[in-house]
């Protein structure tokens, strides 16, 4: 088929450029003797003096000289065979791209390019802006809040309740690192964060970053194209279809404060959870959008829960480093002034819209 189309548009051309040539032989002369025609438009933008008339083979007497060679052909023959082959070529155009049975042919037309909605748990994309790894994260239905058998879990977390995510979303495969915040730094001019002794001046670019506030996180989310995850889909990603306080032993899957040696540790460095993810417990802390409300599982909706309206302080989520096995469980809520930073204890990720193409 594509050595059809190329032998076709090959023959299509040939027509054409013979109408032209031909026309062009034939048309009388208008200009004075010795004057220099201008050069095409793309010539005069493109160079200093018009080149030189090429020389050519005439189409009809066989002769050759320079395209300002008169026609030896009279114009009584020339001008109805040159507008004979012009019609012979609008036919020939007309039945290739406007076929005469069947609906006509329509210019194929470039689209722009959309992103595809993936198709399995555990699919990739990495972001150009921040270089890091985006997760997809599946629409579902889970039991958000304290998990059953589950005997350290706070007022805040109960009761448990049913919540359905209808749609599905990116979510950072791990916390955002101290490399692609340098980038978000470079990119906006914003001043990085104090760096904690134990990464002193920022050395190690695969650790967590640290040390910032809610509107740092949320600025940097929006920066790359995306946003804070909602506590509702932070847990639903975090869980990833498990029913348990934790998604495998806690040495195996968080650094916390019996295992950490005191520091933060680079990410991905423990086992990750069914959708992908590391870190969703221990390491640090992390920012979601929400509000923080303790009693708001009492009346929250059961689907896609974005928290509530206003609040004085943000949740936060995952444990961190510096806290016991009590705080890394999936339905651990801790709260924070969105306008600190936590010490080195805070971090975040990101999360990102996918849409249908």
């Amino acid at each position: 088929m594509k050595a059809l189309t190329k032998d076709r548009d090959q023959r299509y051309s040939s027509v054409l450029e013979f109408a032209r040539a031909l026309a062009e032989a034939t048309k009388p002369p208008t200009a004075e003797v010795g004057a220099v025609r201008e050069p095409p438009l793309r010539d005069r933008d493109t160079m200093l003096q018009p080149p030189a008339p090429p020389t050519t083979r005439h189409p009809i007497s066989g002769t050759t000289g320079t395209g300002a060679t008169k026609s030896r052909l009279p114009i009584w023959v020339g001008v109805p065979a040159a507008a004979l082959l012009l019609v012979l070529a609008g036919w020939y155009l007309s039945s290739v791209i406007h076929p005469r049975s069947g609906s006509p042919t329509q210019p194929a037309t470039a689209k722009a390019p959309q992103e595809t909605v993936p198709t399995a748990v555990g699919t990739l994309k990495v972001n150009p802006k921040d270089g890091l790894k985006y997760a997809w994260t599946p629409p579902g239905t889970f039991m958000m809040g304290c998990s059953t058998g589950d005997t350290e879990c706070g007022p805040d977390e109960k009761p448990p309740h049913q919540v359905t995510i209808t749609k599905g979303f990116l979510l950072g495969q791990t916390e955002v690192t101290v490399g692609a915040y340098k980038r978000f730094a470079a990119a906006t001019g914003r001043q990085i964060p104090n760096a904690p002794s134990f990464n002193s001046g920022w050395a190690n670019d695969s650790m967590p970053i640290v040390n910032v506030n809610w509107n740092d996180a949320h600025d940097y989310c929006t920066w790359e194209g995306g946003r804070l995850p909602t506590e509702a889909e932070w847990e639903y990603a975090a869980r990833a279809r498990s029913t348990e306080a934790r998604y495998g032993p806690i040495d195996e899957v968080a650094w916390y404060v019996n295992n950490s040696g005191a520091k933060t540790h680079e990410v991905a460095k423990k086992r990750a959870n069914g959708f992908g993810l590391y870190d969703t417990l221990g390491n640090v802390w992390e920012w979601v959008n929400d509000w923080y409300d303790q009693d708001y599982y009492q009346n929250s909706p059961s689907q896609d829960p974005t928290g509530p309206a206003s609040g004085q302080l943000r949740v936060l989520r995952g444990g961190c480093w510096f806290y016991g096995p009590g705080n890394a469980r999936v339905s651990d809520r801790y709260r924070f002034n969105p306008r600190l930073s936590y010490y080195y204890l805070v971090g975040f990720r990101c999360a990102e819209e996918v849409l249908a193409p």
